[in-house]
């Protein structure tokens, strides 16, 4: 089961126990609730159901697990070729990560799949 879900302007694709990093928010604290109730798009393992432009009463709950986490250095150089003119200066993004706990869409069909058998040798 899946869902595609809207926070700050992008769409991630999430399932229950997947690590979600997000844009940084200084209310969120470790620990915490967050639900999500833009869910776009749900699937259970039959057929999808579509919102438009959400679906009504669908929520993913999450909890947070890193409140503040700083994504990787981007350096940004400026360099004017014969002018003896430099600039070096760097950027971290501030993250949030969250892990999914719950996904709740009302309505929803979830088809289990059937564990895969085992497969026997060939005899020759």
């Amino acid at each position: 089961m899946f869902a595609v879900i809207e926070n700050g302007s992008r769409q991630h694709r999430v399932q229950e126990g997947d690590f979600l990093s997000m844009d940084y928010r200084e209310d969120l604290q470790d620990g915490a609730s967050v639900t999500f109730d833009r869910v776009l798009l749900a699937n259970g393992g039959g057929p999808s159901i579509i919102g438009m432009p959400v679906i009504a009463g669908a929520q993913v709950v999450a909890e947070v697990v890193i409140s503040r986490e700083l994504g990787e250095k981007l350096e940004i150089q400026k360099l004017r070729r014969r002018k003896n003119s430099r600039r070096h200066t760097g950027h971290r993004q501030k993250y949030t990560r969250v892990r999914i706990k719950t996904i709740t869409v009302p309505g929803l069909q979830i088809v289990a799949k059937p564990a895969p058998e085992a497969a026997a040798p060939a005899a020759t």
